[in-house]
């Protein structure tokens, strides 16, 4: 008698019925969908915040490698008692030298602008203007050379520019 029961019930259902059942399955199937979809992205979403993290965390690792053996280099000068000026003048421009390897090496380049070369306010900052025989707003003299890091001013370079005639 079940059978009967189950069968006439299924004749019985009509097209409406049968939709909206059907549009429930599709709905339930969708939510379940959305919900692995919306965790996916969650997931995503940490990883990308633990991965910058991480990278921020370890962005100097790589030049502080090469600036250990340049600090090593300068405390043996230091440690050395019977050191002649010729001996750490050659010790010092050795160490400059690894210095400046690693900033190459790492894209820290320096801002040194020529004498007569324009006044460029994206790299050079002046500090003062003097009076020169050369054209107005032109590099006189480099206080201090500037730095770019990857295409980046870090530092600008202090100089003196020419006055106006």
């Amino acid at each position: 008698m079940d059978i009967l029961a189950e069968q006439e019930k299924v004749t019985t259902e009509s097209p409406l019925e049968i939709e909206l059942a059907a549009a429930q399955t599709k709905i339930a199937e969708m939510q379940d969908a959305f919900l692995r979809a919306k965790a996916d992205a969650e997931n995503i979403r940490r990883r990308a915040q633990e991965d910058i993290a991480r990278a921020s965390k370890f962005a100097i690792e790589s030049f502080a490698e090469v600036l250990v053996p340049v600090k090593d280099n300068l405390e043996m000068a230091l440690k050395q008692e019977t050191s002649s000026v010729d001996s750490l003048k050659e010790g010092v421009e050795m160490t400059l030298k690894q210095l400046a390897s690693a900033f190459e090496k790492h894209r820290l380049l320096e801002v040194s602008p020529a004498v007569g070369e324009k006044l460029d306010p994206m790299k050079h900052q002046a500090v003062s203007m003097v009076p020169a025989e050369q054209e107005a707003n032109t590099v006189v003299n480099v206080l201090q050379k500037g730095y770019t890091i990857s295409d980046r001013l870090l530092r600008p370079a202090l100089v003196t520019v020419a006055q106006g005639k």
